[in-house]
């Protein structure tokens, strides 16, 4: 006993980084060896969120075995932390009783993104496990479109009528606090149950106990629709500091509340869609890249290595038509990578913060003209500023005066052509309903390899006279 006191004393003094990961090669080190009360014992100190990550990092046949260590009330809140995965080889492997009691007991966004990731067979079933008022409310929220607030709301606030009183609405506080997710924000409804004003616990601990609800409330409240897009949803909330913002139906029906820890896992799902659709689709929304099939890895990354494939072979096809040109000066070839790397480069950099502006909505009122001429103007002070180290590093390389305009004029042009391409492509993408995150990086490529090769050439027979 005084040894696993001394452990847990030790874990309460490592960093919280360090801590995960001495968590989880203990946890492991413990099962293998069988000990499953020390196993039990390490984890009584660990965040729910961090029993989560050690569970995940252990082998898969030990998944199930950390997790029955856990009590109860810890099961049902690690639970919703795991990964997608993980919750599903869980779903197989325990008994259908512990399952039901854990998803039966989950927040309703919570299981209703679970049940988003799970096939329909097994959802089915856990439907038919789930208490009569969860079902009901799982339903609700699973027939809704996905990525929208009706998907990700919770059903677990605490509303309140005008006519109450301070005292009665503390009071009603009190006895469901512990079923509600949000506290700090109270929803006043009318009699149909729509919404009509807003109070937060702080104005309420602070008005006299007789006063109504009706005079303390807030009547100019914001609320997004269950319609409204997540990522919609996440911007409104990161824009007024809110804790939480209220969902109606079409009839102005309060439902449901979308909560700031919901907004946090939005974003960086959003973001991190982002980035690897940048990267050419190498992963889809709900997937954990790190634990999937190498031949889906590989399936998900080909494609557009495909398409960089045929446009390199563009892109030969193109240099070999030039044979006339590179047989006299032959030095030309050198400096091909050069400038079609970095006219990659920079369309790769404008296509990036044009993708960024209109995620964050910062480029609307600049207009899509106004975003490509400012690119344009960019890339041609950074065409400038790179033809210059250019001109001068290829003259020093090859001694050719001719060649080294060449190359700094060249590289002038392909930096403002980047920068357009990679401005342009993501408001057409835009206009044609298309992902600009997914399709520009390969475009923009496309565009700055075969014309870039062009202008180069163009432009050196041109002073060189040939």
């Amino acid at each position: 006993m005084t040894e696993k006191n001394n452990l847990n004393s030790t874990l309460q003094d490592v960093p919280r980084r360090e801590l995960r990961d001495l968590v989880r090669t203990q946890l492991r080190i413990l099962l293998e060896a069988g000990d499953l009360q020390g196993a039990k014992a390490i984890l009584v100190p660990v965040q729910p969120a961090d029993i989560a990550e050690a569970i995940e990092g252990l082998p898969e046949t030990m998944h199930a075995l950390a997790f029955r260590l856990l009590s109860k009330d810890e099961a049902i809140e690690v639970y919703e932390y795991l990964d997608y995965s993980v919750q599903e080889r869980l779903i197989e492997e325990l008994k259908s009783q512990e399952i039901r009691d854990i998803v039966d007991q989950m927040s309703s966004d919570d299981r209703a993104r679970l049940f988003d990731e799970l096939p329909a067979k097994i959802v089915n079933q856990l439907l038919e496990q789930l208490s009569p008022t969860e079902r009901q409310a799982t339903a609700l929220m699973l027939g809704y479109e996905a990525d929208t607030a009706g998907r990700i709301m919770t059903l677990e606030f605490i509303g309140l009528k005008e006519n109450m009183t301070v005292t009665q609405a503390l009071e009603r506080i009190r006895s469901l606090a512990n079923a509600s997710e949000m506290i700090y924000y109270l929803y006043v409804t009318d009699q149909a149950r729509r919404l009509t004003g807003i109070v937060s616990l702080r104005e309420l601990v602070t008005s006299q106990p007789e006063q109504s609800i009706g005079e303390v409330m807030t009547r100019d409240v914001i609320f997004v629709n269950t319609d409204t897009h997540q990522e919609e949803v996440a911007r409104l909330i990161q824009r007024y500091d809110f804790l939480a913002v209220p969902v109606v139906d079409r009839q102005q029906l309060l439902v449901g509340i979308v909560t700031v820890d919901d907004v946090i896992d939005i974003l960086e799902e959003e973001t991190t869609k982002d980035i690897y659709a940048l990267g050419g689709g190498v992963q889809s929304s709900g997937d954990n890249y790190f634990q999937m099939n190498l031949l889906e890895v590989a399936r998900k990354r080909v494609l557009w290595l495909f398409v960089l494939l045929i446009t390199n072979t563009v892109t030969g096809t193109i240099i070999k038509s030039q044979e006339d040109i590179l047989s006299k000066v032959v030095t030309l070839t050198a400096f091909i990578p050069l400038l079609t790397g970095t006219g990659g480069n920079v369309g790769a950099q404008s296509s990036t913060v044009v993708i960024r502006g209109m995620n964050t909505e910062e480029i609307r009122a600049l207009g899509a003209w106004q975003v490509i001429g400012r690119e344009a103007i960019a890339g041609a002070l950074l065409g400038g500023m790179l033809g210059t180290v250019a001109t001068v590093w290829a003259y020093f390389l090859q001694g050719r005066i001719e060649v080294a305009i060449a190359v700094g004029a060249s590289l002038i042009a392909i930096s403002v052509l980047a920068s357009i391409s990679g401005s342009a492509l993501p408001f057409l993408f835009r206009f044609l309903r298309l992902d600009p995150a997914l399709m520009s990086a390969p475009f923009i490529t496309t565009a700055v390899d075969v014309l870039g090769v062009l202008i180069y050439f163009n432009l050196a027979r041109a002073i060189l006279r040939l």
